[in-house]
């Protein structure tokens, strides 16, 4: 039986088809109309809700915004369930609602209740946030009409007015936490909620065969997009020994179904070259639901986060049944969607090791939007210099082949050669022989050859301008 909260009523569900999505359960089963399906994959926000839960010593309670529309329901079991609908008082509108009405943030009024919800979770988790946190919470919502001007002073002006009264949240979500892992069947489908990896790995041993789901970002495509039928679907999120993250002396180690908003932070803490690309990675709603495990596992060739991880030799645990295997991220992947995971394997954790010093790590993600798109080309370098030569330097780009993988041909055109325009020219010749990339809806193949020989020489131009304004910094303290 799938428990959770809403509007503070304990709602029990005992015979649902596992793969009904939240966004379906409120419009087509409680009539709540508040959500919006704009394009039941996760992109334009009008399905946005919030869910609560508490957090690892069950002493705080942590809003996440996320897309209703791939959610599946079993996932909300042992949470609470927040809709635009959830948030006005009779006649009393929350603060967030309050503010966009007075600064006129809702025109034809179908994606509102979405920023709405995308507003109401910065409103719970940032008491005071500046423009780039509110725009950072907004990234996720599409509007067609009103303007986002409106919008951003109505996240400005919500904090003005008295904060509701609380409720006890903590006590609500105590009543429905489980002591047994969840498992729901429905016309011989079946879901299953494992509460550790031991657990975890021995379902898969039994149902090999399984649909392993982490945040569902791209598992509820499958469902919402192509109407696939999953049989039985294992879902890793309520696995708490595999949903951390620990920085050790040597690496840092992510559990595999750890989600990327817990993991983003940590990564760019010791990587901050990789800001902007972690910042530009998909939205808060797909980060909140989505795991760093999951964009590695599913192996797409525009993915953001893998490139990045290669050149800093990320590896993977897999386990199966009892037995773990280590592998470098640079051997994981075979040809297009095809990865070493074998039957009833996962990914258990990642290895990110620690930067070491005098290496520069830094990622270029290329798209049409700069919020919220799909990459047509991302980039990673990693360069060490010795007095202005070459000791070592890795690139990996991904949307020019069937995986993202390494420059092999252009690291060999670098390394050992002095850091000059010269070297990057002769490397970005060489970039015709590491990829061979198509064209698609997202950049013809012409325009992709020239644009990473740019993205090549904009990180020598970074790396330079860089050495230059250490140049006239001393040359002013002098």
């Amino acid at each position: 039986m799938i428990r959770f909260l809403l509007d503070g009523e304990i709602i029990e569900i005992k015979d649902v088809d596992p793969t009904r999505t939240v966004l379906q359960y409120l419009r087509e089963d409680l009539c709540r109309k508040g959500s919006k399906e704009g394009c039941a994959e996760g992109d334009c926000g009008a399905c946005t809700v919030v869910v609560a839960e508490l957090d690892r010593d069950a002493e705080n309670v942590n809003f996440k915004a996320i897309n209703s529309c791939i959610q599946f329901l079993p996932t909300l079991d042992g949470k609470e369930l927040i809709t635009v609908e959830s948030l006005s008082d009779g006649d009393e509108l929350h603060p967030v609602q309050s503010a966009m009405v007075t600064n006129h943030g809702s025109q034809c009024g179908f994606c509102t209740p979405g920023f709405v919800m995308s507003l109401y979770a910065l409103y719970e988790t940032n008491k005071n946030p500046d423009r780039q946190s509110i725009d950072d919470a907004l990234s996720g919502n599409l509007c067609r009409c009103t303007g986002y001007r409106p919008i951003i002073a109505a996240a400005t002006d919500m904090y003005s007015a008295a904060r509701p009264a609380g409720i006890d949240r903590i006590a609500g979500l105590k009543k429905i936490q489980r002591e047994n892992s969840l498992r729901v069947e429905h016309k011989g489908r079946k879901f299953f909620a494992p509460t550790d990896a031991d657990e975890l790995a021995a379902i898969l041993a039994d149902n090999p065969e399984a649909t392993l789901l982490a945040g569902g970002t791209d598992v509820g495509l499958w469902v919402t997009k192509q109407h696939r039928e999953l049989g039985t679907v294992v879902y890793m999120g309520c696995a708490a020994d595999i949903s951390d993250v620990k920085v050790g002396d040597t690496h840092i180690d992510i559990g595999g179904a750890a989600t990327l908003t817990d993991v983003i932070p940590v990564i760019v803490k010791h990587y901050p070259g990789l800001d902007e690309l972690f910042r530009r990675f998909a939205s808060p709603p797909i980060r909140n639901a989505g795991t760093l495990g999951g964009n590695i596992a599913n192996g797409s060739p525009i993915g953001d986060s893998m490139a990045a991880l290669m050149v800093v030799d990320t590896s993977l645990l897999l386990r199966c049944g009892a037995v773990e295997r280590e592998i470098s991220l640079n051997d994981f992947y075979h040809d297009y969607m095809i990865n070493d995971l074998q039957p009833g394997e996962f990914v258990s954790r990642i290895l990110i090791p620690l930067p070491s010093d005098g290496a520069r790590v830094s990622s270029q993600k290329w798209s049409k939007r700069f919020d919220q798109d799909i990459s047509a080309i991302c980039t990673a370098y990693r360069l060490v210099l010795d007095a202005g030569t070459v000791a070592s330097f890795r690139m990996a780009c991904g949307g020019l082949a069937a995986t993202v993988r390494r420059a092999t041909k252009t690291e060999l055109a670098v390394t050992g050669k002095p850091w000059t325009s010269a070297t990057i020219e002769s490397a970005c010749a060489s970039l015709a022989e590491d990829f061979a990339p198509i064209s698609d809806m997202r950049a013809s193949a012409d325009i992709r050859g020239v644009v990473v020989q740019n993205l090549l020489r904009r990180f020598f131009a970074e790396t330079m301008s860089d050495k230059l304004e250490t140049v006239y910094t001393y040359g002013r303290q002098r």
